[in-house]
């Protein structure tokens, strides 16, 4: 199957369907703006990348005409456009037929709100695909209050980890005989996803172990790993609550050596205080046996089970977040047990392989319409 994407070149998430797909055996023609060439995440040298050349929010239509002339000589069985927006927009002005629109998160849940003519874009854009791909149920609802319950076959395609991948240590991990205790979280540096939070739930528990008469149990520490615009503000942060010695705050790192971060991690926290449409990280903390505390937002509550995987307290809490961590800083066997639940749950819902055979049958559904 021939299959062209439309999507932004610098996303992770982009690059693993279009290098998983040509491991599948498909032909991949990936279509994106100039200032979304792929950045530390490679693609596949088998991927044909074609660059529209006017940029930014402006390409989105612009570069219709072009993408049409691409999508004629290209000739593809289907079309899978990435972000229900730009991208989707893009798709649509272009005329492209035979296409599958996958929705991400924030396209649907924020977007279209901004005001009327961005929620009458998306609609359109929705509207105007053969079918939608969506990583959740949560995010399959939302999609279905823009466009109308059963007006347009969504499929479900969850975002899932590669198991052989994404593994536990192979050491015990469990064990408080150990010097140190890491709390941590891989995850964009913004507001949205609660680093601040997080923070200072870390504060109130290094508290209570500042509190302790026996010491015995290894020192806790905090590390945050990921880009965004707030790395700064976060840092300042830390520094307020006289935390520099304890939280280390890393940049961004590869793809491929996120597995060995989060095995590296005693407790997964995940403060997320706006829509998560698909709880990825948490998913790939999980498939690492990692216990998770995260808060209560609809990707979260969808991809884990309160109490069996981890802990899902009140977003925007900190000390509900402490308590937790704090709980699980005491009991191993706990973590042990959460850590090993979450294993099992992520090999019987979220395998990379079994969500990527979801898409590609769809995908292979829409290349047949009107043949």
């Amino acid at each position: 199957m021939k299959i062209m994407m439309i999507a932004a070149g610098d996303s992770i998430h982009a690059v693993r369907w279009a290098n998983v797909f040509i491991d599948k055996g498909h032909d991949v023609d990936f279509v994106t703006l100039a200032n979304h060439r792929p950045g530390i995440d490679s693609f596949s040298e088998r991927v044909k990348l074609y660059y529209l050349k006017h940029r930014g929010s402006k390409g989105y239509y612009l570069n219709a005409l072009e993408l049409h002339r691409i999508w004629k000589r290209i000739s593809p069985d289907v079309v899978n456009v990435h972000y229900a927006s730009g991208y989707g927009m893009l798709a649509r002005l272009a005329g492209l037929r035979k296409t599958v629109l996958s929705v991400w998160g924030s396209d649907v849940y924020e977007f279209p709100y901004k005001n009327k003519i961005a929620n009458r874009i998306v609609t359109k854009n929705l509207k105007g695909a053969d079918a939608i791909a969506s990583t959740s149920k949560c995010m399959e609802a939302q999609v279905e209050k823009l466009i109308g319950a059963a007006s347009k076959p969504i499929i479900i395609t969850p975002f899932g980890v590669d198991v052989n991948q994404f593994c536990p240590s192979e050491k015990d991990s469990y064990s408080n005989e150990k010097k140190e205790f890491t709390f941590g979280i891989v995850k964009k540096l913004t507001y949205k996803y609660g680093i601040d939070y997080v923070i200072k739930a870390y504060a109130i528990l290094l508290d209570r172990y500042m509190e302790l008469e026996d010491k015995k149990l290894p020192f806790p520490k905090l590390f945050i790993c990921g880009k965004g615009e707030n790395k700064g503000d976060f840092e300042k942060l830390r520094d307020k609550l006289g935390l520099h010695d304890y939280v280390t705050i890393k940049g961004y790192i590869p793809h491929d050596k996120i597995p060995d971060v989060i095995r590296s991690i005693d407790v997964f926290c995940l403060g997320s205080n706006d829509s998560e449409s698909f709880g990825v990280a948490a998913v790939e903390a999980m498939a690492c046996g990692i216990p998770i505390v995260a808060t209560d937002v609809d990707g979260f509550k969808e991809v884990m089970v309160d109490g069996y995987t981890g802990y899902i307290v009140p977003r925007k809490d900190e000390k509900a977040m402490a308590d937790k961590m704090w709980e699980l800083y005491l009991d191993a066997d706990k973590r042990r047990e959460f850590g090993m639940n979450g294993r099992q749950h992520v090999l019987k819902n979220y395998s990379w392989d079994d969500n990527v055979s979801t898409l590609v049958t769809l995908l292979e559904e829409v290349s047949k319409k009107g043949d």
